[in-house]
């Protein structure tokens, strides 16, 4: 048993939830990744759909236009609580009650800022050269135009949200622990290493 909670950062399709699926296994401890989705319905009061589709993804890849997205009602008003603002609230109340449990795995969500002060976490970004996680992408009938065309959609929004709630760069080395080549380690290597730092 380990007394650490895991949160993985990741690129889309590096392969981070496999990662944590593993990883929590390997310690057995839990996972929490789709989770989430849930349990932000039930204590948020907000649809599958939107947790999924708002829960870490800006509206756009721009982060003007997403601080207007948030900064603006649908009748026109300003300066309110909108309900990405609500539901990230509720995501950080809840990853915060998760590790006052206990040791756990954390996918996504922001938690390496929301827990950046615990000192039993260790946070983590998962990355991978985009020709191959375009090449994992192929094998899930997409073309290559198709896949790098997601890929960047995807990376662009995770990477405009979490600058808009952190005010920090995704991905940049200095706001985890540990940043790992999943496509140069493999997904085995890259879960026993996080391993080996429980």
């Amino acid at each position: 048993m380990t007394n650490k909670i895991f949160t993985i950062s990741r690129e889309y399709c590096s392969g981070g939830r496999t990662v944590g699926e593993m990883l929590a296994k390997k310690l057995g401890i839990p996972l929490y990744d789709k989770e989430f989705v849930d349990a932000m319905a039930q204590e948020c009061g907000f649809s599958h759909e939107f947790i999924e589709e708002i829960g870490e993804y800006a509206t756009v890849t721009n982060s003007f236009l997403f601080s207007i997205a948030v900064s603006t009602h649908m009748d026109g008003s300003t300066n309110m609580i909108t309900a990405a603002d609500r539901l990230y609230a509720c995501q950080a109340n809840y990853i915060q009650e998760l590790a006052e449990k206990g040791p756990c795995v954390i996918v996504g969500r922001c938690a390496d800022y929301i827990l950046r002060d615990d000192p039993n976490a260790v946070h983590a970004f998962l990355y991978a050269d985009f020709k191959q996680r375009i090449s994992h992408m192929n094998a899930n009938g997409l073309s290559e135009k198709e896949a790098a065309k997601l890929l960047k959609e995807k990376d662009g929004r995770r990477r405009v949200y979490y600058k808009h709630y952190t005010g920090r760069n995704w991905g940049e080395p200095q706001n985890y622990d540990i940043c790992l080549n999943t496509a140069r380690l493999g997904l085995e290597k890259t879960t026993d290493i996080l391993a080996s730092m429980a």
